[in-house]
């Protein structure tokens, strides 16, 4: 199993709708590619008070192929949607892990 995450840290002031609209757009989006089998949100709980919140998006693929197809023919408009709906309102950064 390989693990696709996408942890994101978003401005307080957008926060909540941004939450819901990942939830009820972006996630769904990704998931309907169908390149992966689960996945999973987590608020990280390990910041300050005064910082901003961010968020762990974990997609489940079954193969590193799956991924790489994923990346090439959908991550990019996906990521731009994401990009232009909250600009100068968020960072991400991307890992690849895998089950060992």
């Amino acid at each position: 199993m390989i693990l696709y995450n996408v942890t994101v840290g978003i401005d307080k002031s957008v926060e909540e709708e941004w939450l819901n609209w990942m939830k009820s757009t972006h996630v769904p989006d990704v998931m309907a590619t169908g390149f992966f089998v689960e996945n999973k949100i987590y608020k990280v709980l390990s910041q300050q008070e005064e910082e901003n919140p961010s968020y762990s998006f974990q997609y489940f693929a079954k193969s590193i192929t799956d991924i790489d197809e994923y990346l090439q023919l959908h991550a990019p408009k996906l990521q731009k949607e994401h990009m232009l709906r909250y600009q100068n309102k968020h960072v991400a950064f991307r890992t690849l892990l895998e089950s060992v």
